[in-house]
């Protein structure tokens, strides 16, 4: 009679330890990809988000109009203001509010944007004229922002550029507020505006933006 034999458990147990290697192996390759698609979206959606950002400022700022307002607190308000001196980073009339369903309004509106606490936020008016009940409507735009910059251009006179053909910007002015020692005092609105985002993740990124002529 012919005998039979079948595997040895040494054999047995180093297969299974093989396929279980291959598992594990499998198994992290697998969470190695799946880990790298979804950081993958993630950065391409915060690059969506900062594009995003950087339109909307660049669309407000392209329809500035020197139309000056009253604030809340009665004060006469210059068309274009911003920097630290400012009661926000960056606040100005604009034109292209659509009126889609013919509200009796105006087509210009006031909107500002600052920084609440690690968010950029854009407030915008219903009114240009407003009084201390009217109420902002406000929009984050952007989260992790750190810090934001801005300086302002005042004349051809202070554009420079240097051998690198870069911009320098050391006689760019940090406010664009008018003087303070003069009640309701107007200033004119800036030729250009660098506005810089210091982001937690991304680092530095900065905008440069031509205003139209008034």
């Amino acid at each position: 009679m012919r005998s039979s034999s079948g595997f040895t458990l040494v054999e047995v147990l180093v297969a299974m330890a093989i396929m279980a290697f291959v598992a594990v192996a499998g198994y992290t390759s697998l969470t190695a990809v799946i880990f790298g698609v979804e950081s993958l979206r993630e950065e391409s959606r915060r690059l969506n988000d900062i594009n995003r950002t950087f339109q909307v400022l660049g669309k407000d700022l392209h329809q500035l109009v020197n139309r000056s307002v009253y604030d809340e607190f009665g004060s006469r308000r210059s068309a274009f203001e911003g920097g630290e001196l400012a009661p926000q980073t960056l606040s100005f009339t604009r034109a292209g509010w659509h009126n889609t369903v013919g509200l009796p309004r105006s087509t210009l509106q006031r909107v500002a944007y600052y920084l609440d606490e690690d968010q950029l936020v854009r407030a915008a008016w219903p009114v240009l004229d407003r009084t201390g009940a009217v109420e902002p409507n406000e929009l984050v735009l952007l989260s992790g922002v750190e810090s934001i910059d801005v300086r302002f251009l005042a004349g051809l006179d202070q554009l420079e550029v240097n051998r690198n053909s870069q911009i320098d910007r050391r006689y760019w002015q940090e406010n664009w507020i008018p003087d303070l020692s003069r009640p309701d005092a107007l200033v004119e609105p800036p030729l250009a505006v660098e506005i810089r985002l210091q982001m937690f993740d991304w680092g530095e990124l900065e905008r440069l933006y031509v205003l139209p002529p008034l």
